[in-house]
């Protein structure tokens, strides 16, 4: 993979941005999205989900970290991937991972409506989350320094409002409420239980979802081996400590049925607490925004970056791998990806599979990405230990290989376990990874 001097990125950011984006690509999971998981599973049974999901990514994220500190490469899993196991390799990772950042952003953008919504009800939620794109696509352009400036900011709000949801809400939280109904219609654990806990598992993994993608701005890292793992540590125990608070504190302040088929949980939370005329409750709406706005932001940053990663390798167009002549970022892959996911929202309408939701389906389609570059990433960090012993790591994987075995064997599961509670949707995934990788090796251009 050939890096002419004109596609190279600028290196600006530090190991508090690398944060910022960390945490950022993943809070509006704490806002909306895992509460379907209730709809399936109950607060319990998503409780257990929840914690499974939270072992993986922790341990994923703590071997990932090997890779991204070793090759820091704005193509993250993608290059990875293409060292380790070769074109075919490389090819999987960069469009599985270009799945799951392409796909959930029309799902954030249609929260974000959801959200003003509430506060503007003559104020179309598609309306809204096209506006929303167009404005974050207009300042990822600008320059990857002021965006992540920007990204650390809101990051930062939308935790303390996530904080203060919960301040809030605790004088009203009741276990009698989070554990009534528990198991989501069955009596006990048991097997129907079980089955609904691994039917909830795409939603636990929306809390976590993207946290990977700080890898894709390791090229714009000022000390890639000093501040991604400071990045990427911090930001998954702040990751697991905010989805356990959320989810408790949500589901024991009154019915939580009430919520699991919501895109906007927590002001509906709220409001059973505060009234709908609260100061609180619109402070909750308003700072909320923040949360969803971080994700959707800090998500394309990522998916122009993989594009423009995979073009600049010669596997996608070259027009997809120009960089801005003023901003040097990669302006074309940011709004060819935009476009996609406005045709996405425009077709919520006309898309129904399997009952779900739209944003139910984006959701699930971004997960299968998810976790096929989740397996392929761990397959390589083992291969590149053993093919490439020398290769500089200043971080190693701790208890290797225990941990990325554990990271592997996780992932493999919940493919599985989303594979059979989703299989139309997983039909369509596979099929457009075949037919990528087919019509994208056949005009792969050899450096």
């Amino acid at each position: 993979m050939s890096e002419s001097s004109g596609t190279k990125l600028s290196q600006s950011l530090g190991a508090f941005h690398l944060w910022g984006i960390a945490v950022g690509l993943v809070i509006s999971g704490e806002y909306f999205g895992w509460s379907y998981g209730w709809g399936t599973a109950g607060t319990l049974g998503f409780l257990v989900a929840t914690v499974f999901v939270a072992l993986m990514y922790t341990a994923f994220i703590f071997s990932f970290t090997e890779l991204t500190c070793s090759i820091p490469h704005a193509g993250g899993p993608f290059a990875y991937s293409f060292r380790a196991l070769g074109r075919w390799g490389g090819l999987i990772a960069g469009l599985a991972t270009l799945i799951e950042f392409i796909f959930a952003p029309p799902a954030i953008a249609l929260a974000i409506g959801a959200y003003l919504n509430v506060q503007f009800p003559g104020l179309s939620p598609k309306v809204a989350a096209l506006g929303a794109y167009l404005v974050f696509m207009t300042l990822n352009i600008v320059g990857v320094h002021i965006a992540a400036t920007f990204e650390l900011f809101i990051t930062i709000a939308a935790i303390i409002e996530l904080l203060v949801f919960m301040g809030v809400v605790a004088p009203a939280f009741s276990w009698d409420n989070f554990l009534a109904d528990g198991w989501g219609g069955a009596p006990h654990f048991g097997w129907q239980a079980l089955g609904g806990i691994f039917a909830a598992m795409p939603f636990a993994i929306w809390f976590f979802l993207a946290v990977e993608g700080v890898a894709m701005a390791a090229e714009e890292a000022r000390d890639a081996k000093r501040s991604i793992p400071i990045a990427y540590i911090a930001g998954i125990l702040t990751l697991v400590s905010l989805a356990f608070g959320v989810m408790i504190f949500a589901g024991g302040v009154g019915d939580w049925h009430a919520l699991s088929n919501l895109n906007d949980p927590l002001p509906q939370a709220m409001k059973q607490v505060v009234g709908a005329h609260s100061g609180w409750l619109h402070m909750l709406v308003w700072l909320g925004l923040f949360g969803l706005v971080a994700s959707l932001h800090g998500i394309i940053m990522g998916y122009a970056r993989q594009m423009f990663a995979l073009a600049r390798a010669g596997f996608l167009p070259e027009v997809l791998g120009r960089l801005h002549p003023r901003f040097k970022t990669p302006y074309v892959a940011t709004l060819a990806g935009g476009a996609i996911g406005i045709a996405a929202i425009f077709s919520d309408d006309l898309v129904s599979i399997q009952g779900q939701s739209l944003t139910a389906t984006l959701v699930t389609m971004s997960v299968f990405g998810a976790l096929t570059m989740y397996m392929l990433s761990m397959i390589s960090l083992f291969r590149l230990r053993r093919t490439e012993p020398q290769l500089l790591r200043t971080y190693k994987a701790p208890f290797y290989p225990v941990l990325p075995g554990f990271a592997l064997v996780a992932a493999l599961i919940a493919l599985g376990v989303v594979i059979y509670y989703n299989m139309e949707v997983f039909l369509i995934y596979s099929s457009i990874m075949l037919v990528c990788s087919v019509f994208f090796m056949s005009r792969f251009k050899k450096e």
